[in-house]
């Protein structure tokens, strides 16, 4: 007999073997098949429904509102409109630090992003994906550089959008899509790339329209600065900084006023994602000259003060990978950032 009810028993899922249970957990998955679009329920579990059972966590079919691989161990609220994972899946993504994933350095499909002076691991922005959106959900990411949230979107399935100003790294993004994206990935032809300031593109799309947005913006104009890192880059001849264009929020010369201008630019950005729903920002803290900036708090705040974001929490990425350099030896303590602040803020716009 195959169960299609299951049960918590001692920290276990357990089959419940009563045959009239069974029976009207069987009807009631159908009844569920018949409105798989309308609960927008994940396509791994349609695509295997015949081993697809209910869950509840006290046996009781009339309160089972939950469905699960039982071989997984793990269940799918059905009213879970934020994501598509399974309560076991969730609770890693709580955790306030996680680790970089890469491709590494010498991966083929590593050499487009090397382009960017300030490339974002898609695997890294796709864990944030997973949890902030659902399969087919519009998801933005108005500084797209060479495109890393369209990637992560097209092998989550969902549909992106990518906003960049530099014609050099919109060129690139849209290679990147066709070169590291196998066609047969059914998202991957639902990437859609803008070369524009991401000022004046976000008042063309209507309002409500995104489901999540994530990004990383400039950290101000740190990159002008050529420290180790930056020697590494000049003597490959790869780029240094973003741009010279007098619209790049990175070429704004006074911290305060690309705090304001920035801070504006995402509070603008809640017209356009729906209410209650998530913006991730990514940021690092950074050091120029003498003065220790703790850019993702004062972004944090700046952008509370607007009113329409709050923020919910602060994941810490941790960049493992990231080479060492010897700042400061051997006179002073000068760190070594390798972390990322994940600001994870919720849409309370009023309107």
């Amino acid at each position: 007999m195959k169960y299609c009810l299951y049960k918590k028993e001692k920290k276990e899922i357990v089959p419940v073997t009563g045959i009239e249970e069974n029976k009207l957990a069987k009807v009631k998955l159908s009844e569920i098949f018949e409105k798989r679009q309308e609960l927008r329920i994940p396509s791994r579990f349609i695509e295997d429904w015949k081993s697809v059972a209910l869950f509840q966590t006290n046996g009781d079919i009339t309160k089972a509102n939950s469905i699960l691989f039982p071989n997984e161990k793990s269940a799918f609220a059905l009213n879970n409109t934020l994501n598509d994972l399974t309560a076991k899946e969730w609770l890693p993504e709580t955790v306030t630090v996680f680790s970089q994933k890469g491709l590494g350095a010498g991966n083929k499909d590593a050499q487009i992003e090397k382009q960017h002076p300030a490339p974002f691991s898609f695997q890294d922005v796709g864990r944030l994906i997973q949890f902030y959106s659902k399969e087919n959900d519009k998801v933005l990411d108005p500084f797209s550089g060479v495109a890393s949230t369209a990637k992560a979107c097209a092998f989550n399935n969902r549909v992106g959008y990518g906003i960049e100003l530099n014609p050099k790294y919109y060129e690139l993004a849209k290679k990147r899509i066709e070169i590291e994206v196998p066609s047969e990935q059914k998202g991957k032809g639902l990437q859609n790339l803008i070369n524009g300031d991401s000022k004046e593109e976000i008042k063309k799309i209507k309002k409500d329209f995104f489901d999540f947005i994530v990004t990383s913006p400039p950290y101000w104009n740190i990159l002008e600065t050529i420290d180790h890192k930056g020697k590494e880059r000049v003597n490959n001849d790869l780029d240094h900084k973003y741009s010279e264009d007098s619209k790049d929020f990175a070429n704004i010369e006074d911290y305060t006023l690309f705090l304001e201008t920035l801070s504006s630019f995402f509070n603008d950005c809640a017209r356009i994602l729906k209410k209650g729903k998530y913006m991730c920002v990514i940021v690092s803290d950074f050091r120029k000259k003498d003065k220790y900036y703790t850019f993702h708090a004062d972004l944090a705040n700046e952008l509370e003060k607007k009113g329409n974001f709050v923020l919910k929490g602060v994941r810490i990425l941790y960049q493992r990978h990231k080479a060492i350099y010897p700042y400061g030896y051997p006179f002073s303590f000068v760190p070594n950032m390798h972390h990322q602040n994940v600001l994870i803020f919720q849409n309370i716009k009023k309107k």
